[in-house]
């Protein structure tokens, strides 16, 4: 059976030490997922976990060694950045353990969670959904997927931002409010997982706006570095 035009390619990302490509298939978020990034935005608390999604194709692959040049994307003034960890699912399920859901991850890499901030606020302010604000083109730059057991102790691991030089984000993958395992049993109670999916695990605090021609540089300690320009 033909198709009645070309199907949209899947997004690989590359992964380290191996010549495949792990195929994206759905890229979750978890919101509001450091208690100081919360404060920032207006929240305290560890409350429930909440997620929003975007789409495969709203990847934007980063091979190491290069930079990934992002378009200004339209319709904001506020354009924000939001370094995370990204876990990367190996195994499906659905009602995953907390105490099983390890066994799930492939691997992890470094991810931006860029954020149309001021449409995302006046949809707040309206009720209505901020998919605007969340998912658009090349919101979610990604690094190469480093194998877990390649990753090092990534639950005590240090993850940082710099824009052209100067650090605006630094903190530790223990301070998440929910962790990894935590997160993965909430999430498969909802969505039955699959391989191929993503994880962006959440934001430390420090976001704040980018304009054209700035660099980003972001890491996670054990994972190879993400590094984008504004174009």
């Amino acid at each position: 059976m033909s198709y009645l035009f070309t199907p949209t390619p899947t997004i690989g990302l590359p992964i380290v030490g191996r010549p495949e490509l792990f195929p994206v298939h759905r890229v979750y978020c978890v919101g509001r997922n450091y208690e100081d990034h919360a404060k920032e935005m207006g929240f305290t608390g560890r409350e429930p976990p909440f997620f929003f999604l975007k789409p495969a194709d709203a990847v934007l692959v980063v091979p190491a060694g290069e930079t990934g040049r992002m378009a200004y994307p339209t319709l904001t003034q506020n354009l924000h950045h939001e370094i995370e960890l990204v876990a990367a699912i190996g195994k499906g399920g659905k009602n995953i353990k907390a105490a099983d859901a390890m066994q799930h991850v492939f691997g992890y890499a470094v991810g931006l969670d860029m954020t149309r901030r001021d449409l995302q606020n006046d949809m707040k302010k309206q009720g209505r959904p901020w998919c605007i604000g969340k998912a658009f083109e090349q919101s979610a730059p990604i690094g190469p997927i480093t194998p877990a057991a390649q990753a090092g102790d990534i639950e005590k691991a240090g993850i940082w931002l710099q824009v052209n030089g100067a650090d605006r984000q630094r903190s530790n993958v223990s301070k998440l409010i929910w962790n990894l395992a935590e997160t993965i049993e909430h999430l498969s109670a909802a969505w039955d997982l699959q391989p191929g999916d993503l994880i962006m695990t959440g934001t430390p605090e420090g976001v704040a706006a980018v304009v054209k021609g700035d660099t980003l540089v972001g890491g996670v300690d054990g994972l190879t570095e993400l590094r984008v320009q504004m174009a």
